[in-house]
């Protein structure tokens, strides 16, 4: 049996000075670190250049939106730096709650 729930659509996010250059340095910034990232590892065999070519069109497309439909872009950086910064504050209490 098959369940399909749909979803509505996020809303279109506020349009401010500067967002959209800040858009789409976010949108060529992470694809261009997981290219770098993967660029280092001599052992990557065929899975570095795969990765790299994903990561590019990725980028493109991500430009893409940033520059063209702003509105529907999301910051990735404001994503993940919620999950690590939750993560070092975690680590942080769990630290300070160690004895010695």
């Amino acid at each position: 049996m098959w369940l399909v729930v749909a979803r509505e659509p996020r809303p279109d996010a506020q349009v401010w000075a500067g967002r959209r250059w800040l858009a789409a340095m976010d949108a060529v910034v992470w694809p261009a670190a997981w290219v770098l990232a993967f660029s280092q590892i001599p052992q990557a065999g065929v899975v570095g250049p795969f990765v790299s070519a994903v990561a590019v069109l990725s980028g493109i497309g991500r430009l893409h939106r940033a520059l063209c439909v702003n509105e529907r872009y999301w910051f990735t950086t404001w994503r993940w730096g919620k999950i690590v910064a939750s993560m070092l504050f975690i680590g942080f209490v769990m630290k300070l709650s160690m004895p010695g």
